[in-house]
């Protein structure tokens, strides 16, 4: 084990999006990152297009601005500029009423952009690897954990042992960094899976996003480059695990009548995926020592596709208050300084569970006086200029106390 491994500052357990972040954004603050992370790094720094995409809301743009970043994506990236969001049957087309956000209304440009993952986590990789303050271990397994002497402990799979002041998890909802400190994890399992592709179309989209809300799950249609649009399709879990075992042209045929006509015909570019869709929120964001970030800490319904955007959030603000620590002599790790991290993050969390929960209730469902208030809702708020404004900020990630790194500033 070397010296830089003996004297770090923050140990990262986790080479997600969230964790390579982190480790980015602290590094360029002075202090020192080790990420430990199990994925091998040729398996995270391929460049073959696997359908997964992320949509970016403009905060988080600015954030991965603020990085240096967003240079290298923005040629890669898709300009959401407009939202539409429906209610309906598949086959049938939309209700009468919906619900229209447009860009033109926010006077900072589009609410956000669509970059696939085949660019934003080599352009991570890249970026964190050329931060001298980090240090990366791909392919490495965190075997225990303690805290030991007033310092995290980690011992890897290979029986060395790392202490830092700090340790966060960033290994996803189902990492055991949280459980082996003792923060439980509550799960609430929406009996739903989210089918994933991309598709070409024969015809150009508009950088229009569109949400479809069907009984058995919503269908987003996320616009990308060119004539491409990236799919996320909620059923239920069994009638999902029958349509991903079809083959190509079946899992097209249960497609077309919910994605309907609009763009023309349809065909699949890339590979299809699925993933079982539940609420996770753990009890607490911290433990002595430790601080949880992303689907670590919460993981949410893909409803409103916040997930990333509200990983970073957290990035941003444990950052923010770990930096400042840093510049004033403090521990890093210390009670008092965890606890505003878990302060800053906690009212927003806890809004966004309940948004993306009550959502895809209300929504996934035939109930004929749900649908027809739901229905009545989204008219109503797409006839209010200001409320639909208000919506239209929050889905920018413009509302709130928000982090330097959010605004595009540097730390």
């Amino acid at each position: 084990m070397t010296d830089t491994l003996q004297s770090t500052d923050v140990l990262i357990i986790g080479g997600s999006l969230n964790g390579a972040a982190l480790a980015l954004a602290l590094g360029r603050a002075g202090l020192r990152a080790t990420v430990i992370d199990a994925l091998p790094r040729a398996t995270q720094a391929s460049a073959e297009f696997d359908g997964r995409c992320y949509a970016m809301a403009l905060a988080s743009v600015r954030m991965l601005r603020a990085l240096g970043l967003w240079d290298t994506l923005a040629q890669g990236a898709q300009p959401i500029l407009d939202i539409k969001v429906s209610d309906g049957r598949a086959g049938e087309g939309p209700a009468p009423c919906t619900l229209h956000f447009d860009h033109a209304e926010l006077e900072e440009g589009p609410m956000g952009h669509m970059v696939e993952d085949r660019h934003l986590r080599p352009a991570l990789l890249a970026a964190i690897d050329a931060e001298p303050n980090v240090t990366h271990l791909p392919g490495t397994r965190v075997a225990a954990q303690a805290v030991v002497g007033g310092r995290a402990e980690i011992t890897l799979d290979d029986g060395s042992v790392l202490r830092a002041p700090l340790l966060v998890g960033a290994d996803g909802r189902t990492g055991p960094t949280a459980g082996r400190a003792g923060i439980r994890r509550r799960v609430t399992d929406y009996r739903q899976t989210a089918l994933v592709c991309a598709i070409e179309h024969d015809r150009p989209h508009h950088g229009v996003a569109h949400q479809f809300f069907m009984p058995p799950g919503p269908l987003a249609i996320l616009p990308l480059t060119g004539n491409r649009s990236s799919i996320v399709w909620s059923e239920s879990a069994a009638q999902a695990a029958a349509v991903q075992a079809m083959d190509d042209d079946g899992y097209l045929t249960v497609l077309r009548p919910r994605f309907g006509s609009f763009l023309g015909e349809i065909r699949l570019a890339g590979a299809r995926y699925t993933y079982p869709l539940n609420m996770t929120l753990a009890s607490s964001f911290t433990a002595p020592r430790l601080a949880l970030v992303g689907d670590a800490a919460r993981g949410v319904h893909p409803i409103a596709g916040q997930g990333l955007n509200a990983g970073l959030r957290d990035v941003a603000a444990l950052a923010e208050v770990v930096a400042l620590a840093h510049r004033r002599g403090q521990d890093i790790g210390a009670p008092d300084v965890l606890a505003l991290y878990a302060g800053w993050r906690r009212f927003d969390t806890a809004t966004l569970a309940f948004a993306t929960d009550t959502f895809n209730r209300l929504f996934s469902n035939d109930n004929p006086l749900l649908r027809a208030g739901r229905d009545l809702g989204l008219g109503l708020v797409n006839a209010a200029p200001s409320l639909r404004r208000a919506f239209m900020r929050e889905a920018a990630g413009l509302t709130g106390d928000l982090p330097r790194l959010l605004t595009g500033a540097p730390l």
